[in-house]
């Protein structure tokens, strides 16, 4: 069987995001998950990190031990698994890992992606914490529509950036 087919750089791209998001997969799932403690981690820092970032904004705010964060008289944000955003760094690495270009900027460019996105994941709760003080049905409206498209858009802004100015261009 010949494997020429992996010359033409679309398909050889496509072929590696699929095998990294297979290799992440069950990484993941059979191991990674099912030990809790990496999310368990990134929660953790999520929630300690946007109770930072409220408090200093003059707001009284409570955490619980079951990934919970509130601003005091609100019900609060449970943070599951799925918006940890583990999910959305894995989602922007492989991008930069299958496209091309050099290795010392992408060593460089995905630790720096991922700290932006976790930022934006911070400002995502911060911001849903402070709508839950006024309405359940904001808060979950703006969790499901408006911060799904934001946070996309922003990972694929971040691989247009990579694509127009540290890939290699041919």
């Amino acid at each position: 069987m010949s494997i020429s087919f992996l010359k033409n750089p679309v398909t050889r791209f496509l072929v590696l995001v699929f095998s990294l998001f297979i290799l992440w997969y069950l990484v993941y799932n059979l191991w990674l998950h099912p030990d809790e403690r990496l999310d368990l981690f990134v929660v953790d820092i999520t929630i300690s990190m946007s109770k930072t970032v409220l408090e200093f904004m003059g707001y009284s705010v409570y955490t619980g031990v079951d990934r919970l964060i509130g601003i005091d008289g609100a019900s609060g944000l449970w943070m599951g698994d799925n918006c940890n955003g583990i999910i959305l760094f894995s989602l922007f690495a492989w991008f930069i890992v299958a496209y091309k270009g050099k290795i010392k900027y992408k060593l460089i460019y995905i630790p720096l992606g991922v700290i932006s996105i976790q930022l934006l994941n911070v400002l995502r709760v911060v911001v849903l914490a402070i709508l839950d003080t006024h309405s359940r049905t904001w808060t979950e409206f703006n969790h499901t529509y408006t911060f799904t498209i934001i946070v996309y858009g922003y990972i694929f802004f971040l691989w247009m950036v990579w694509v127009n100015k540290y890939s290699e261009k041919e």
